[in-house]
């Protein structure tokens, strides 16, 4: 215990597409939209844009380290999660280390899809109570619009751009990540998966939305239990669960079944659509600038993606 977010730092584009303009691309409705996934809009990066993910890692990382009150010369390692990385190799995670002028550490990335941001965090966390580093930057930088098939409609209504970021470093004395879990099961690897350029088959984003869902679900309620249970907690003591922002029936069905009330889950799939490990860093610095996140709150953060992989951090805010 002991690895708090010091600071919270999110970019997200000015250009939104809701879902009267997805009418005029693909056919579908906002009615069709809002009633299957809870999503009104999305935030995506305009069409010919020069910017990569590593420009929106960029962004939300100088955001965070702004509110932490960190310099670059005190940060010793960058993850990024991401599933649309400028290269193939290097890692987006150098690209950002380089253009935030970091000049010690490590910079990696973490491919584990909308999962990504909870495994960064353990990583991260990790490192800080070994001692191995004082300041770890997270950084969820999606950018998913041009990758998707827009003649899909049951993909390209879904995802966002945007990025989120953190940085991890050591908290007061009873603050901090008390326990994760991570897993992971690769016989599902063809539920969801993205085909970039020069992958075999059609390019795009494809997805068995029946079976994503039962997984979502069933998957992320019991690691949220397991998880709480280890830390000598009951999932009644949790203050606010912050889900990876998917689909709002997912939301739902998730907290209807670890009996959460409204109030104790963050929602705000309907502004951003999903924008994948980006997701829970928006809504936690949502949270944050709304007041709904205090010190000493019980607070998990719970993902599920592709891989399919799934995980949670729970920590004393």
């Amino acid at each position: 215990m002991g690895a708090v977010f010091r600071g919270i730092g999110v970019y997200y584009p000015e250009t939104v597409l809701t879902n009267s303009d997805i009418e005029k691309i693909v056919e579908t409705t906002d009615e069709w939209i809002t009633t299957r996934t809870g999503i009104k809009q999305r935030h995506i990066i305009p069409k010919g844009s020069p910017l990569k993910a590593s420009d929106f890692g960029t962004f939300a990382a100088k955001a965070a380290l702004e509110k932490a009150g960190v310099g670059p010369d005190e940060i010793d390692g960058i993850i990024c999660a991401n599933i649309n990385p400028d290269k193939q190799f290097p890692a987006t995670a150098c690209f950002i280390q380089a253009k935030l002028g970091v000049k010690n550490g490590f910079a990696f990335d973490v491919t584990a899809a909308c999962a990504g941001f909870v495994y960064a965090v353990n990583m991260a966390a990790l490192l800080i109570d070994a001692g191995q580093c004082r300041n770890v930057l997270v950084i969820g930088a999606e950018i998913i619009s041009p990758v998707l098939d827009w003649t899909d409609r049951n993909t390209c209504i879904l995802f966002g751009d945007a990025a989120g970021a953190v940085v991890v470093g050591k908290g007061p004395e009873g603050r901090g990540l008390i326990r994760s879990q991570l897993k992971s099961d690769g016989t599902q690897s063809e539920v969801l998966y993205l085909n970039l350029p020069g992958d075999e088959g059609r390019r795009g984003m494809f997805m068995d939305g029946k079976q994503v869902f039962k997984a979502a679900v069933t998957e992320v309620t019991d690691i949220v239990r397991s998880t709480v249970a280890q830390a000598g907690f009951k999932v009644e003591d949790l203050d606010l669960l912050v889900l990876h922002q998917a689909n709002v029936r997912i939301l739902n069905a998730i907290a209807e079944k670890l009996g959460l009330p409204p109030e104790k889950v963050l929602i705000n799939v309907h502004k951003f659509g999903n924008t994948s490990s980006a997701s829970i860093p928006l809504a936690l610095h949502e949270a944050d600038g709304e007041g709904r996140l205090k010190p000493g709150m019980l607070v998990a953060l719970a993902a599920v993606g592709g891989g399919m992989s799934w995980g949670c951090n729970l920590m004393r805010w």
